[in-house]
Formats: structure tokens, sequence, C-alpha cells
């Protein structure tokens, strides 16, 4: 079974306004060569009032092949990594932040296990 490394990161791994999103998780999993970024975005607001992030959702989290950008690994956005785990919060309420930090640890458990058997 293959180890693999962990990184919690500070800014989101996609979506072009997630600087105008009040919930960003960012983490970064790494075995061997192999890395990919698990993203979760959401509580977009603008112009002070919350609006979607895509389609009928609030959150969403994504997961992409990683590519090096300057000292960071970053997400490279044309290659999307699959995964079966639920992937968006459809609703705005007081505990959709705790369902997104939710589904985005169901998805680095499942892409976690996934590269742990990888060989």
């Amino acid at each position: 079974m293959n180890i693999v490394k962990r990184t919690e990161r500070g800014w989101a791994g996609h979506f072009i306004v997630s600087n105008r999103c009040q919930f960003r998780r960012n983490t970064l999993l790494e075995v061997g060569d192999g890395r990919i970024i698990v993203s979760t975005v959401g509580a977009l607001v603008v112009d002070g009032k919350f609006e979607t992030v895509g389609l009928d959702r609030y959150y969403e989290t994504m997961a992409f092949e990683a590519r090096l950008v300057g000292p960071y690994w970053d997400a490279d956005v044309c290659r999307e990594v699959h995964f079966n785990s639920p992937w968006m919060v459809q609703e705005l309420e007081f505990e959709s932040d705790m369902r997104a930090n939710d589904m985005h640890e169901a998805v680095v458990d499942e892409l976690t296990l996934y590269l742990e058997g990888e060989d």
C-alpha cells in the first residue's frame, strides 16, 4: 500500500471567482509522482447576495490532477479526476458549510483510497 501525503492549503483550487466565495477548501494528495487536488467552493457572494456557483448548487467539489506552477502544485483544470462521492450542495442553510466540509472530506477519503491502491 502507498502512503498518501495530505496537505491542506489556504486558497481555492478552482472557480474563476473563488475570491468571492466564503467557503474554500483545497487539499493536495501526493503519492510518488501522482498528485491530485480536491477543491470545494461555495457560499458565493455577489453584490451582497448569495449566488449559486453553478446550475442549482451553492457549493461544489471537484478534483484535478496537479501541475507545477512556480513553487506550487495547482489544479490542472483541463485534467479533471472523476469520483463517486457526492459533489454538490443545492441548499443554502445554516448547516450548509458543514455539509460542504463533509462532502470535501468524503472525496478526499475516496481519492486517498484510490491513490493508496495504485502501484
